[in-house]
């Protein structure tokens, strides 16, 4: 068996002896840290387990043809074991291919997300709205928790821009593939004529950053301004100076909170915006300084990247990444997102996995 198997088995085995250990379950960090494991490595051990009952049966198969002696009854039982068993093996040893790929280390974590209209003007704004509502159905559906850091309406309805975050098991696994331009087709909701306009909305997906990941110093890097919050249109809507502005003095980089009462908590939250987005800079820094690395073909997008198109009148989704196209756009628009994530994934795996072959 190939020695990645072997060794999935072992430690899967070694971790199921470790969590008895009354050391280590009254170790709460270490026994979760373990626990976590276990539950990923446990779907490839019972894989292996799949691997390993074929393999038998095939070896079997070909030791009984081998030794001869049988009945056509019994030659044709064997036969159909072994076509059986060979297929099951192709079948097992993709699928295990598959999961020994190397773990993008960010999946488990939460996510930023920050939502900005494009091109369209109010159009733009009103459908980053329907992007925002479409992604809080769908951590909704996963069991995941949303929270609003920062959003700027319009008093139409749409947003100029939003930045959420969602906490939940491997949010950032599902939600990277989001990254990127979205474009919308239809008949504003500004207008009375029945032409059709094309407008454009930016999402950017950001892993949240730990602060043992990335550590700030408040005293040499960071200026900090609070000032008072405004609503949509410029009304105040907070007399105390509780909207807090944070300059990353290094990179320039510039974050604002001011939807919460607190001083303290809307600095709370521009701080996880800002290591989620230097964390980011970091990791594609990193990632452009391995030029072998080739980029997959889904990747976690880009931008300025165009990734997919809403068109209204023809209630079609098409994701231009792996050429895509369905027909449930009022679903999809109500957090039904897994047909097109699931799909996203798998390309992604496969690209991977060609890659892996080829290198």
């Amino acid at each position: 068996m190939d020695p990645k198997l072997e060794a999935v088995e072992s430690r899967f085995a070694e971790i199921g002896e470790l969590l008895t250990q009354p050391d280590v379950v009254s170790d709460n960090s270490r026994y979760a840290e373990l626990m976590k494991e276990y539950s990923r490595l446990g779907p490839i051990a019972d894989k292996i387990k799949e691997y390993k009952k074929a393999e038998a049966e095939n070896s079997e198969a070909r030791e009984l043809i081998a030794e001869g002696g049988m009945d056509d009854e019994m030659k044709a039982m064997v036969s159909e074991q072994l076509n059986e068993s060979s297929a099951a093996l192709e079948t097992l040893s993709e699928e295990l291919k598959l999961m020994l790929l190397p773990k993008d280390p960010n999946d488990d974590k939460n996510v930023i997300v920050e939502i900005r209209g494009g091109a369209g003007g109010e159009e733009s704004a009103l459908f980053a709205h329907s992007l925002y509502r479409m992604y809080t159905l769908y951590a909704a559906s996963k069991g995941w928790k949303t929270e609003v850091i920062r959003i700027n309406e319009t008093e139409l309805g749409g947003c100029k821009e939003v930045t959420f975050s969602i906490e939940g098991q491997g949010a950032y696994s599902r939600m990277k593939y989001e990254s990127g331009v979205h474009r919308v087709q239809r008949v504003p909701e500004t207008e009375s004529q029945g032409r059709i306009h094309t407008s454009t909305v930016t999402v950017a997906v950001l892993p949240e950053a730990e602060e043992v990941e990335l550590e700030l110093n408040e005293a040499t890097e960071l200026k900090i301004d609070v000032f008072r919050a405004s609503g949509a249109g410029g009304q105040h809507i907070n007399k105390t100076e509780s909207a807090v502005r944070i300059t990353h003095l290094p990179t320039g980089l510039v974050v604002e909170c001011q939807d919460e009462r607190s001083q303290f908590k809307n600095k709370d939250k521009a701080m996880r915006v800002l290591r989620s987005r230097l964390y980011e800079m970091q990791r594609k820094a990193h990632d452009n300084e391995i030029a072998s690395k080739r980029r997959s073909m889904v990747g976690t997008g880009d931008r300025s990247e165009r990734i997919r198109t809403y068109n209204f009148p023809e209630s079609r989704i098409s994701d231009h990444r792996i050429g895509l196209t369905i027909y449930k756009l009022d679903s999809f628009l109500n957090g039904a997102l897994d047909e097109v994530i699931d799909a996203l994934a798998l390309a992604d795996r496969t690209e991977q996995l060609a890659n892996n072959d080829q290198g």
